[in-house]
């Protein structure tokens, strides 16, 4: 498509040189974006769409205060940068506090392994939903709705900042959602499954097996014996080991949580312990490959890997250049943005748990009664509580998995949990899956990735009883 980034670059940087002097910080992002989206509920087609847009935001700091402007025309950036700067310039009573960065002169954009999605046919992708489509409805009779959804986008971006960065990057991100529902008489119970990519659109492509096993475990968890909640020690797998740190962990360590948090910022102490010596967690945009990565935050931070927790004890955070500030720490390149809509917040990008030692089979060993529990099907936070909802589990007896249940939820305090872990396994997985929310902008791409993981003392399928 042509080129509106380029063509604009001299307009930013006289807008810069212009309103500088005006404001503590001054940054203009335009953005140019491309992708389809489809979604087919049954056989009805409920969006199939391809678009272009082209925008962008102005961001102002004075006096600690931030006016934030977006626009989809260029002619009116002038007016645009005048609005973010008196915003700032009326709430701003304080100190411009940014964590120092070397300014950035930069060109980057994140490598494709196999095809670009925008060279295949909308035609192909639209074939590729029906195909999908087909698999669950033939798994069984029971299942009486499907969906699935379909979305890539391509982004490229230009960032222009008052301390002189001048960034370009641009990447693609694929994304696959499906979904079965099979019924017998009241029961209801539904399979899911979610896949995405940043290199390849062949990796959307060979997906039959998986698709089919959400339509099955669909129409075989109606036949099954739900839960008896109680206490339970679990097995989990990686998938989700990942949702739990990103989701139970993850957020926690956001720095904008903790510094508007007095409470918060208490219990996240550098330096307290909260998990065995073996764990370690991790978030950082620097391995290559994953849905979280890039090259650049969307302030123009170079990406970053940041160990969170090391020899189970609390040793970092993930900050924007304000968080890292205000708090005296090293800014870690996790300032992102879903568009140019929004601004950007503290945010992660690929979250792990390091593998440990344990072989995968030993997890199960000496447990009298548990809980193996695989995959997800939803889930919800509330600051350090947690509910997780299994896509299928097991019961354990005597050390072996044993008959399968249903309706299982995983529910507890993150701090809790993450002292109760009794052994890492020595398997991982990464997921690509993840679509992050916070602050109005959801479906951020993110990676997640983790071991097994045996923990003791969590309430499964409700209240403990």
């Amino acid at each position: 498509m042509p080129s509106l980034l380029v063509d604009a670059k001299n307009l930013l940087c006289d807008l810069i040189a212009r309103y500088r002097s005006q404001v503590d910080y001054l940054a203009i992002r335009l953005e140019e974006a491309e992708g389809t989206d489809i979604f087919l509920r049954g056989d009805k087609i409920e969006t199939l769409s391809q678009g272009i847009s082209i925008g962008g935001q102005v961001r102002a700091c004075y006096k600690g205060g931030w006016g934030f402007a977006s626009f989809n025309q260029l002619s009116t950036l002038k007016e645009r940068v005048e609005e973010a700067i008196a915003a700032a310039r009326i709430v701003g009573d304080e100190e411009t506090i940014l964590a120092p960065v070397d300014p950035v002169r930069d060109i980057v954009q994140l490598p494709l392994t196999g095809t670009d999605p925008r060279k295949i046919p909308l035609s192909d992708k639209k074939a590729l939903c029906d195909r999908y489509t087909e698999i669950l409805r033939r798994v069984d009779k029971r299942i009486t709705t499907t969906s699935v959804l379909y979305s890539d986008s391509a982004q490229r971006i230009f960032l222009a900042t008052s301390e002189d960065t001048m960034l370009e990057q641009s990447w693609v991100d694929m994304e696959m959602r499906f979904a079965a529902t099979a019924r017998n008489g009241d029961t209801v119970q539904t399979g899911r499954e979610t896949t995405g990519s940043r290199k390849a659109y062949e990796d959307l492509t060979n997906l039959d097996a998986q698709i089919r096993s959400a339509g099955q475990r669909a129409v075989d968890a109606l036949a099954l014996p739900p839960v008896k909640g109680n206490t339970y020690t679990v097995v989990i797998d990686p998938i989700l080991t990942g949702l739990f740190v990103h989701e139970a962990f993850g957020h926690l360590s956001e720095a904008d949580m903790a510094y508007e948090n007095p409470d918060l910022l208490e219990v996240m102490t550098l330096g307290r312990r909260f998990g065995p010596r073996e764990l370690q967690i991790f978030d950082g945009a620097l391995p290559l490959g994953h849905r979280g990565s890039y090259f650049y935050d969307d302030e123009g931070t170079p990406a970053t890997t940041t160990q969170l927790i090391k020899d189970g004890v609390l040793v970092g955070r993930l900050h924007s250049r304000e968080t890292a500030g205000k708090l005296g720490e090293e800014p870690t390149g996790n300032a992102r943005c879903l568009n140019y809509h929004f601004p950007p917040l503290v945010r992660m990008t690929n979250t792990w748990i390091e593998r440990g030692n344990t072989p995968v089979k030993d997890l199960f060993t000496d447990i009298k009664e548990g809980v193996y529990a695989r995959n997800w099907l939803g889930g919800m936070t509330n600051g350090e509580m947690f509910t997780f909802s299994a896509g299928e589990a097991w019961m354990i007896r005597n050390g072996e998995i044993a008959e399968p249940v249903r309706d299982v939820t995983l529910s507890g305090n993150v701090f809790t949990t993450l002292a109760d872990i009794e052994a890492l396994g020595d398997d991982f997985y990464w997921d690509e899956s993840g679509g992050c929310g916070k602050g109005g902008q959801s479906g951020l791409p993110v990676g997640c990735g983790g071991p097994s993981l045996r923990l003791r003392n969590v309430v499964v399928g409700g209240e403990a009883g």
